[in-house]
């Protein structure tokens, strides 16, 4: 029986009273908490443990007792004996189970639990995430729990307390009063079927699944929370702690906090309220055309191909394009709550939302789980929650109204969140358009990297020269990576190609431990092959233009990932149409042209004209640069 205790305060006037602890447990049904045992019956089914192993087990035990107690060979003789019997049976249990499972596997009801098998042999691989020792700020190894712990908290709240220098605002902007419909049952479901099972729980301990498992009770019971939540602007006091995991980015000194990336966990019922105010604010909330991050009909293929394009057009009529690479530090993390409450009032957001987000920062606090326990908990007072499902677009309304002065239109300027491209016919004027972009920013508090931020001329003339940014050198490239998209200023994707292939062998190696497992059929290696090792390997090429060459160099490395999962070599003299037939896996270059045409039609049907079908009759004036609005 799962319990959940929360504490809603609700303020009625002075907001002076504190209502009691709500326990939704008692909606719970008996027929839901047999579905949830059921469930959990099933989970535990397929492990190898039975009752006759655990019988043996305790036998051996017994005798080991009794031949502790009593030093006789006969004792001896029979603790040997059983011994050996618990070995056997163990064997068999385990083999039986591995061929009840495999035998599973090849089902349609078994295949999630492929993909959950293949994820547990990629992490048995992997070396450790954390450490129990690491370094404080001087490179001094720390061993004692009680200094690891504070060194983790230390880390962790200057990092995620620091805030930029910033010019404080003097206007005022007019708030939106307006009443507020009640949050209705549709909107529960809605969020409810967008939440992903399977994800790391909060400190309530409480998933989603659990809502999901209660059907219309639970929907009946949030929908009545939600209401409470927003007529007070108070949310349970429980949706305020988050538990903040370091994981390792697999490169650099593991004993150092700086090579850890933080991944906050939530509670899941907090991040169905969130859905809920995304969506009603996605109503109100006019983002530019401009911003491709995390916007509905919109993906990082528009932008790539947006670039690729404007750049090929360049190439063809043999002007120079001049791109500046913007990136930011610490984005989401450096965002000043006051800017983001001025600009969620400036994009027209009515008040009593504006509240409700502002309780959801109030009072937020957080603890580090390192490998040596938890840490003490610490208050988060800078920048939007990480691992949020509100926090994408609260970004993107700050972006939206920071820029309103500097961006041009599409594709002179594009955003995919904190990932900002300027372009422009001269380095001047992406000069200016740079230097625009860092006074807008950072007199807000947000902060241009110096390092980071990258520079590429295409069609390149001699002498063209390079950019800076506040008398700094801005470092210029021939190459690079733009959202997972590798673009090259003499206009080739030899590189891009070479990078997929790497990131579909990336993939392979993650799903190896079921893909060269002897025991599983071809079909079924096929299938995870298709899902997890062709996608990598497909990303971004619906906009590449690819020659006969590359194709071959994909189809090649892709024949080469099959027959090292179907356990055959060249030596076999076995045709690439039989790999291909057995894995059910199709050319690689007939899906590269499916995907391409997909993605246009797509395109094609979309209910405004958008700048992709603009893009696609760009013309460039090759007497004189073309001019921005």
């Amino acid at each position: 029986m799962v319990v959940c205790r929360m504490t809603l305060m609700v303020c009625k006037m002075k907001r002076s009273k504190i209502e009691k602890k709500t326990k939704w447990w008692k909606l719970k049904k008996e027929e839901c908490c047999e579905e949830f045992r059921q469930k959990l019956r099933q989970a535990l089914a397929g492990q190898w443990w039975n009752e006759e192993v655990q019988d043996s087990i305790q036998r051996k035990r017994l005798a080991k007792k009794k031949w502790d107690m009593d030093r006789t060979e006969e004792n001896r003789q029979e603790y040997k004996e059983l011994q050996c019997r618990v070995k056997r049976e163990v064997s068999k249990a385990k083999q039986k189970a591995y061929d009840e499972l495999y035998t599973r596997l090849d089902t349609r009801e078994g295949e999630k639990d492929l993909y959950r098998l293949a994820r547990q042999r990629d992490r048995d691989g992997k070396d450790v995430q954390q450490v129990r020792v690491i370094k404080d700020r001087d490179g001094r190894v720390l061993t004692s729990e009680e200094s690891v712990q504070r060194r983790w908290k230390e880390y962790f709240e200057e990092l995620m307390n620091e805030e930029n220098e910033r010019e404080k605002r003097v206007e005022e902007v007019n708030s939106v009063e307006q009443k507020v419909d009640k949050i209705r049952k549709d909107e529960v479901r809605k969020a409810l079927k967008r939440m992903k099972s399977g994800k790391a729980v909060g400190p309530d301990d409480i998933p989603v699944e659990v809502w999901k498992c209660l059907g219309e009770a639970a929907v009946e019971f949030l929908t009545s929370l939600f209401n409470r939540v927003l007529e007070s602007e108070r949310m349970p006091e429980e949706w305020r702690r988050s538990v903040l995991v370091p994981i390792f980015k697999n490169k650099g000194d593991v004993q150092s906090c700086s090579n850890y990336r933080g991944i906050k966990l939530m509670s899941h019922t907090m991040k169905l309220w969130e859905r809920v105010v995304e969506a009603r604010l996605r109503k109100v909330v006019e983002i530019c055309e401009q911003q491709y991050g995390f916007m509905p009909r919109k993906s990082t293929t528009d932008a790539i191909f947006a670039l690729r394009i404007l750049m090929e057009k360049y190439r063809d009529g043999q002007r120079e394009l001049h791109c500046v690479f913007v990136d930011l530090e610490k984005a989401y993390g450096r965002v000043p709550r006051e800017e983001l409450w001025y600009c969620m009032r400036k994009s027209g957001v009515a008040e009593k939302y504006v509240r409700v987000v502002q309780d959801m920062y109030e009072r937020s606090r957080t603890v580090v789980r390192c490998a040596v326990g938890q840490t003490e908990k610490f208050n988060v007072k800078v920048g939007l929650h990480q691992g949020s499902a509100l926090s994408p677009f609260l970004f993107a309304i700050v972006m939206d109204q920071l820029s309103e002065e500097v961006r041009q239109e599409s594709p002179w300027t594009m955003m995919f969140a904190d990932d900002i491209v300027i372009c422009s016919e001269s380095r001047e004027q992406v000069e200016e358009n740079l230097e625009r972009w860092r006074f807008v920013l950072e007199r807000r508090g947000m902060k241009v990297s110096r390092s980071k931020t990258e520079y590429m001329c295409v069609n390149e003339r001699e002498g063209s020269g390079t950019v800076r940014l506040q008398g700094e050198e801005v470092k210029k490239v021939q190459e690079f990576k733009y959202l997972g998209s590798t673009v090259q200023s003499n206009g080739e994707c030899g590189k891009e190609v070479k990078k997929q292939v790497q990131a579909g062998w990336n993939g392979w190696r993650k799903v190896s431990g079921v893909l060269c497992e002897r025991k599983i059929s071809a079909r079924i290696k096929g299938k995870v092959y298709r899902t997890v090792v062709r996608p990598a390997m497909l990303y971004g090429l619906e906009t590449v233009s690819l020659r006969k060459r590359q194709e071959s160099e994909l189809e090649v490395a892709e024949l080469k990932m099959l027959r090292f999962s179907l356990g055959v070599t060249r030596l076999d003299r076995i045709r690439n149409e039989y790999i291909r037939g057995t894995a059910h896996v199709g050319r690689l270059g007939d899906k590269v042209r499916e995907a391409r045409l997909r993605w246009f039609g797509h395109v094609q049907r979309r209910e405004s004209l958008t700048h992709n079908l603009l893009m696609q009759n760009v013309e460039v004036n090759t007497s004189a640069p073309i001019k921005s609005t």
